[in-house]
């Protein structure tokens, strides 16, 4: 990640949360999230990635995320019996999916930004980086092609 941002929301309300969301989109860099839910002594750890940036690491991804990889697999969010509906935030609803334990974050109809439990991003992001470097764009290639038609055979040297 290029920048290495921590947010602790202690109390997420909608002024915090809505700075958070902001704060994912002017950075443009996933932002590494600790919710202190009411009535809970422990943090549960997110990772809010922007739209754009999870949409090219999951085109470099070779394979989907076991959910079982994450050890263990916690939800961002209370439980409770209003789990699947959405929640308003300022100017951000929170849209948590029942299965796969993401939740995608929506301004104005438009997914802006998802939180992903911090194994699955540092998973896809890892996979994305290491995919995406063996591939060249097709310039790049074509140069690369040229290059190494201009060169001296071994047997030459």
């Amino acid at each position: 990640m290029g920048i290495q941002v921590e947010v602790v929301a202690d109390y997420p309300v909608n002024d915090e949360m809505e700075r958070v969301l902001g704060l994912a989109e002017v950075v443009d860099e996933p932002v590494t999230v600790t919710f202190i839910w009411e009535g809970r002594d422990e943090g549960e750890h997110a990772v809010l990635v922007p739209a754009a940036t999870l949409a090219l690491w999951e085109h470099w991804a070779p394979a989907a995320y076991r959910t079982g990889d994450a050890g263990q697999g916690s939800r961002t969010g209370p439980a409770g019996p209003d789990l699947a509906h959405p929640e308003e935030f300022g100017p951000f609803t929170l849209f948590r999916r029942r299965v796969g334990g993401r939740t995608a974050v929506a301004r104005g109809g438009v997914v802006v930004a998802e939180l992903l439990d911090p194994g699955e991003a540092h998973w896809l992001q890892e996979q994305a980086r290491n995919i995406r470097q063996g591939f060249m764009d097709p310039k790049q290639k074509a140069a690369f092609e040229e290059f190494l038609a201009r060169q001296e055979a071994l047997e030459q040297r």
